[in-house]
């Protein structure tokens, strides 16, 4: 019964009539609060029970999307991207459906419909993330009880394959880079020798472009931390090739309208198609760039570094890449267990 904090008001639970109920103080100040939790447990203590607490039943889905949005914006560098329109998705799909009448049942039906229409089990993880962190705030609003949290938290995340490892060996990445349109063809170069994710490359500023020393320097990535990347030699060639306007900041801009691109695909996919490459997709640059790395010897943790990734866990995909790299390490091992003259890895250079 001790209390604890939800958001920034303090909340305690008591026993009524056999059934376990949160109750809110309403207040974020903690002396307040615990005169109002001590006057609970005398109260129970006396015999004198509570009244249910109880929500009332006027609360839309649409209310909750629109507490959420004046919320989240600019609270989260996602909302702008694929955020945004999975709210908006759920906003017409459950629309004027009352929250509190919202179960397990409920959301697992939404994740059913969403599987049969094609999405994969990580597009509709995506979207159960964002009905649950919606119905956290519901509750730390007090727009619903911390039951009907429960309920749609009970909800199991669906198992995803994220084995998936698509790259393109050097003859295809010569082919891709020939058939890519004018304005296309330099994304694609920035993305096969950076790794850069397709968001940091639309986005990517002149500011954040040092030609002089040679580095590309990102600021607002997906992890949250700040990323350097060494600018090479043909990046360096298509870097100094693009015509920079002066009013604009981005480095890749749609020409009508000095605004960043919001989509490749169409001209993307007409790309592979034209070289032949299929089952393709842009992000997979990103994957090519690390193969490489891995199979030309670069150690994984400096791979790591590269794609920015937080932890280990991810890079370690593209290790069944190096086997000649494993078999150095051990042929070391020999030599040192032997007494021989150890030379130190000498790696190649991308």
């Amino acid at each position: 019964m001790g209390l604890y904090r939800r958001g920034k008001i303090y909340w305690f639970t008591i026993m009524q009539r056999g059934k376990r109920t949160q109750l809110s103080t309403k207040t974020d100040n903690k002396k307040l609060a615990e005169r109002i939790h001590a006057k609970a447990v005398t109260d129970i203590n006396e015999g004198i029970w509570f009244d249910e607490v109880k929500v009332e039943n006027q609360y839309t889905f649409n209310n909750l999307v629109e507490r959420y949005v004046t919320w989240v914006e600019g609270r989260q560098r996602s909302w702008q991207t694929s955020k945004k329109y999975m709210v908006n998705h759920l906003s017409g799909r459950f629309m004027n459906f009352k929250i509190t009448e919202f179960n397990t049942h409920t959301v697992e039906q939404f994740q059913t419909e969403r599987l049969k229409k094609g999405n994969k089990p990580a597009t509709v993880n995506r979207y159960l993330a964002v009905i649950k962190h919606m119905f956290t705030k519901a509750c730390e609003w007090e727009m619903i009880t911390e039951e009907t949290r429960k309920k749609v938290h009970r909800v199991k995340f669906l198992q995803e394959n994220n084995r998936r490892l698509r790259y393109l060996n050097k003859e295809e990445c010569q082919s891709l880079i020939s058939a890519c349109d004018k304005h296309l063809k330099p994304m694609v170069l920035t993305a096969l020798n950076t790794g850069m994710r397709r968001g940091e490359i639309f986005n990517l500023r002149w500011d954040n472009v040092d030609l002089k020393h040679g580095f590309i320097l990102l600021e607002k990535t997906k992890n949250g931390d700040r990323r350097e990347i060494p600018i090479n030699d043909t990046l360096k060639s298509t870097l100094q090739g693009i015509t920079r306007r002066l009013n604009v900041p981005y480095v890749f801009c749609d020409p009508s309208t000095g605004k960043p691109y919001t989509d490749i695909k169409h001209s993307f996919t007409s790309a592979c198609r034209r070289a032949g490459i299929h089952d393709f997709h842009f992000h997979d640059l990103r994957h090519t760039f690390a193969s490489h790395l891995i199979m030309a010897g670069v150690d994984i943790t400096t791979v790591k570094e590269l794609l920015g990734h937080k932890t280990l866990t991810m890079t370690l995909r593209y290790a069944h890449l190096a086997p000649s790299h494993k078999v150095k390490a051990v042929d070391i091992l020999d030599d040192t267990l032997n007494g021989k003259t150890v030379n130190c890895y000498n790696f190649a250079t991308v």
